[in-house]
Order: C-alpha cells, then sequence, then structure tokens
C-alpha cells in the first residue's frame, strides 16, 4: 500500500510539473497539456484517499516520513490547478489589456510574429474594453513630463529589467515593443508603449496582449503594472 501512495503521489505532481514543460518544448499540444493538469488532480486525490484508508486500517505499514511525502506531493498536484481554476473565476475572461481602450497601440514589428498566434493581433473591441475597466479601473494612460527620447530609453531600461526580449524601437513614433516568454509554458505575449505629445506633457500607453489562451489569469494586466513600476524606477520617481 506504502509503495502505491507514493507512486500515485509521484505520478500526480509529474502530470502538472511536466504539462508546461513538455508543451513548451513541443512535445504535446496545449490541450493534452491541460488534460494533464486534470488527471494530476484525480491522480492526487485518489492517492490521499488511499493514504488516508492506510493510516486508518493500516497504520502498521506506513511511516510517518513517507506519509508525509506523499501527502505533500498530491496536495500540490491538487492546489496548483484549483488555484489557476479560482484566478481564472475571479478575473475577466480576456487576454488582451490596454491603458488606452479607445485607440489601443497597434503592433507594428511584433504584427508579423503573431501571424500564426490563435489570438489575433487586432483589438477585440467595446466588450473587453468594458471587461477591463470593469476588473482594472486604474490601468490608464500615463501623463510624463519627460521628453519622448527620454521615456523611451526608460522604456527600454524597464523591458531590460524585467527580463523582456526587446522587439523594436522607434523614437521618432514613440513606439517601442517587446516580448515576455512565460517560464512554465513557455507562452509569448506581446507588449507595445507608445509615447505621444500632448502639448508640454507626453503621453505614454501600455498594451499587453496573449498569443495563445482565451483567459490570462490577470497576467497581462500584472504584466502592465509591473512595467509601469520599473519605468517609474528608470525616471526616477
Amino acid at each position: 500500500m506504502k509503495m502505491i501512495v507514493g507512486l500515485m503521489s509521484v505520478i500526480a505532481i509529474l502530470l502538472v510539473a511536466l504539462a508546461g514543460p513538455l508543451y513548451k518544448f513541443g512535445v504535446v499540444e496545449l490541450g493534452t497539456a491541460f488534460t494533464g493538469f486534470k488527471f494530476g488532480v484525480f491522480t492526487g486525490i485518489a492517492a490521499l484517499i488511499l493514504l488516508a484508508i492506510q493510516l486508518l486500517f493500516k497504520r502498521n505499514t506506513a511511516s510517518i516520513g513517507s506519509a508525509l511525502i506523499s501527502a505533500v506531493l498530491a496536495i500540490t498536484a491538487i492546489a496548483i490547478p484549483l488555484s489557476m481554476m479560482n484566478t481564472a473565476k475571479n478575473v475577466p475572461p480576456i487576454h488582451d489589456v490596454s491603458t488606452d481602450l479607445v485607440n489601443p497601440p497597434e503592433f507594428v514589428a511584433i504584427a508579423p510574429l503573431r501571424a500564426d498566434a490563435p489570438n489575433p493581433v487586432a483589438y477585440a473591441g467595446a466588450e473587453v474594453a468594458e471587461q477591463q475597466r470593469t476588473a482594472y479601473p486604474d490601468l490608464q494612460t500615463l501623463t510624463y513630463t519627460q521628453s519622448k527620447p527620454e521615456l523611451i530609453e526608460a522604456a527600454k531600461q524597464a523591458i531590460e529589467n524585467l527580463g523582456w526580449e526587446l522587439v523594436n524601437i522607434d523614437t521618432d513614433k514613440g513606439i517601442i515593443e517587446a516580448t515576455e516568454t512565460t517560464a512554465w509554458f513557455g507562452f509569448k505575449d506581446d507588449v507595445i508603449i507608445l509615447v505621444t505629445d500632448n502639448d508640454s506633457e507626453r503621453l505614454v500607453d501600455i498594451r499587453s496582449k496573449s498569443r495563445v489562451g482565451q483567459s490570462d489569469l490577470g497576467k497581462n494586466a500584472a504584466r502592465v503594472h509591473s512595467f509601469i513600476e520599473e519605468l517609474d524606477g528608470a525616471l526616477g520617481e
């Protein structure tokens, strides 16, 4: 019994932990990776049930150390997918976030890189904008007094600090584009920063969009927030 419980716990955590890398390196499709999540949860639950039976009826076959390790592995395998599901319920099912919802910055150099992406490069429109306003009302156009070249340079520094891949810089047009590749699944999410003149001030807009997936689990909004913090830091604000 102890061996079976331990094996099932290991299988459960592997089904969950390896789902991302297997997708990232092209071994399985995204749907298959998420199926691994589901079976990881089921296997983890089964391992906990067997562990409970062992502790209740065959206590002499169990050791505290092995039981604890099996429980931790099984609970972790269950908790990670359930946590992601809970997050998905508490954020809007969108994958495109912008500080300007009327005229979101348009991708330029990144557009051809998204040619085969499931999520099109175009902004989805009013419905997505309304969901964002409700969920992330603080994401709005930023205003700075620095010059356009200063802001572009600061944005470049922020991108480097965040570890994103710089794709394009056009100081004259006030555009800087970058891509972030997530560590676990290797999802590629794209960002464009647009700096425009407004009399004596400069307006800065940021847009972040996932290439795959309907819901981003709040990742794009978090990415915009992170960029704003790094940008302010680079500007000494």
